[in-house]
């Protein structure tokens, strides 16, 4: 495995065509629900979440496919509420275990919800594992956390997101690892990119991120506009904003700091949607 890290010079200017096929023959994403794909359900199937990993798999098979390759294998351990503490001991062994060629780590958001979390002991969690992962031979994707500084309530974890995010790449740098650049991206300023509970990504917006995490891996996108911002839309009225924030805390926040309170998690229960490594399915059509 190549330890160059090639997120500081992604191929964004060339064509799919143009690009060699990836080298990795298997994928494995683990984190929490960013990565199990809230809220970007299969068509016909509510519970059962697509997202960008998924996304990006198709993506990489298609590619491996056109090439003359077998298609891509792909796994995917993510459940959503789980802390970066139970993504690394729990998820990262069992990457270990299937030892694809290639694994997608993404987590902390849950931890830095937390008004006292130390974001530098979860840095330095997370770069243990990005090592452990790095010396068995796997490549590694990062991603940055999302810049919230538009939302007038997750936007207060601006600050721990930035420690965070800067972590990310210092350990991406020293362990040879690709990293998706989230923070950066302009599309995501958008509320329309976002679902109701202004924490889960939208479908589009999942699609977007696949995009990213290609060029964070140094392939072409397939979707040169992928970060053109949204055509803007009138401010709303300030008593419809009020009515709509009102609405979010009752239907999402108070749900949320009962969890919380209750020591629950809604992954409570849940196991992971793609436990072994399979072939990826072409797209139809």
């Amino acid at each position: 495995m190549s330890t160059q890290n090639p997120s500081t010079s992604p191929t964004a200017g060339n064509a799919p065509d143009e690009a060699p096929p990836p080298r990795w023959s298997s994928y494995l994403a683990i984190g929490d629900s960013f990565s199990e794909g809230l809220w970007d359900p299969y068509p016909g199937e509510d519970d059962h979440q697509r997202g960008w990993a998924d996304l990006l798999s198709q993506h990489l098979s298609e590619r491996r496919v056109a090439a003359g390759d077998e298609p891509l294998q792909y796994a995917n351990l993510a459940i959503r509420g789980r802390k970066l503490r139970s993504i690394l001991t729990e998820q990262v062994p069992a990457a270990l275990d299937l030892r694809p060629d290639l694994v997608s780590l993404v987590g902390g958001g849950n931890d830095i919800l937390r008004p006292r979390a130390d974001v530098d002991l979860l840095a330095r969690h997370l770069e243990h594992a990005v090592a452990r992962l790095r010396g068995a031979g796997i490549d590694v994707l990062m991603a940055t956390g999302f810049d919230a500084s538009h939302s007038p309530l997750v936007g207060m974890t601006r600050s721990r997101s930035a420690v965070f995010n800067a972590h990310v790449w210092s350990i991406a740098r020293r362990q040879g690892a690709y990293v998706v650049d989230l923070w950066g991206m302009r599309a995501l300023q958008d509320w329309r990119m976002w679902s109701a509970d202004r924490i889960h990504l939208t479908p589009d917006g999942h699609r977007r991120v696949a995009q990213a995490a290609l060029v964070g891996l140094g392939q072409a996108p397939d979707d040169a506009a992928w970060d053109d911002p949204l055509a803007p839309l009138p401010p709303a009225p300030a008593l419809d904003r009020a009515r709509q924030n009102a609405q979010w805390v009752r239907a999402h926040v108070v749900p949320w700091a009962q969890r919380r309170l209750r020591g629950t998690s809604s992954g409570d229960g849940r196991v992971p949607k793609a436990p072994e490594l399979q072939p990826v399915p072409l797209a139809a059509g």
